[in-house]
């Protein structure tokens, strides 16, 4: 089994930048799909960002694109995703994610990912 620990968040200004970490540890030879998804009270967890386990593949939302960058650094287990030009409206809990996946392939359906992070709070203040 993998398990996951997020890191990097806090509190923040509207403009400022945020790099969260993603850590994996357990069973990490086998090939993952990586995602970063949020929930912001009251609605949905929703996928952000994504990357395939080779890096070559990588999946924004509309409200990412432009603003965030997902990187991972195999050799060291370890997903980032550096956010850009926050506002409030990405307040959220962030989780990092893992799904089985071919090595060139990003997963987007959030059904899909089965090992979970317990999150970390971004909080963007106006």
């Amino acid at each position: 089994q993998v398990h996951l620990v997020e890191s990097g968040g806090g509190f923040v200004q509207a403009g400022d930048s945020l790099t969260l970490a993603c850590a994996a540890s357990g069973r990490t030879s086998s090939k993952y799909s990586m995602g970063w998804f949020r929930q912001a009270p009251g609605k949905e967890r929703q996928l952000v960002t994504a990357i395939s386990w080779s890096g070559l593949s990588t999946y924004y939302s509309n409200s990412a694109k432009g603003r965030f960058t997902i990187s991972r650094d195999n050799a060291t287990n370890t997903i980032y995703v550096q956010m850009n030009k926050l506002n409030p409206e990405d307040t959220a809990v962030y989780y990092c994610a893992a799904a089985l996946a071919p090595p060139t392939i990003v997963l987007t359906s959030t059904a899909r990912y089965t090992i979970w992070g317990q999150g970390t709070q971004v909080t963007v203040s106006s």
